[in-house]
């Protein structure tokens, strides 16, 4: 099953949290992070059937300004 990560720095530590799922984790860096985020989706779906794929989502960059 492929999911997909949104991952932000949060001071020292690294966040990713999955946007098909509810769930997060954290790590000192992004690629603990990222590792962390799969072994809590993967605790997470243990005793649960598979959810319903859900299509990727798009992410992108929206400029805006400010005054």
């Amino acid at each position: 099953m492929r999911l997909t990560a949104s991952s932000i720095r949060e001071g020292a530590w690294f966040v990713a949290q999955c946007l098909e799922i509810d769930v997060a984790s954290q790590g000192a860096s992004l690629e603990e992070a990222l590792a962390n985020l799969k072994e809590a989706l993967e605790l997470h779906l243990e005793d649960r059937p598979a959810p319903e794929p859900l299509p990727s989502p798009i992410i992108a960059h929206v400029d805006v300004s400010a005054s």
